[in-house]
């Protein structure tokens, strides 16, 4: 008899919200409001905070930038780290710029990257 693994990931809200889209204008993307108390992170520069399969990071006073949350080397939850200015992977030590970029592995590919403008407490990430 031939057993296949059954593999579990987790299942909330957040992890259902699709992939924003690539911004080619015609209206894909999500919207995020920084009012919401799950986003209270945001508030300050430093803060990041998670929505579905990105990670959303404030910069500067309104600047804003958002990544896959997904390493590519096995998967781990990025975070973002404003003292160093770059979003390293607490699992296997990899790292990526603001941009995305892995300057360190051992990830091979880079980070998703995706636009993200600010109106009044709205994010929109294409």
């Amino acid at each position: 008899m031939l057993v296949a693994p059954a593999f579990m990931t987790s299942c909330s809200k957040d992890d259902d919200m699709t992939d924003p889209g690539n911004g080619n204008g015609n209206g894909d993307g999500i919207t995020i409001d920084l009012t919401d108390s799950k986003f209270d992170a945001l508030d300050a520069v430093g803060g990041y905070a998670y929505s579905g399969s990105l990670i959303i990071f404030r910069t500067g006073t309104d600047s804003y930038k958002a990544l896959s949350k997904t390493c590519t080397h096995q998967g781990c939850d990025v975070q973002y780290s404003h003292a160093n200015g770059n979003v390293p992977c607490p699992c296997h030590g990899s790292v990526y710029t603001t941009s995305g970029v892995v300057t360190s592995g051992p990830a091979m590919a880079n980070l998703k990257s995706y636009t993200v403008t600010k109106s009044g407490n709205t994010l929109t990430i294409k």
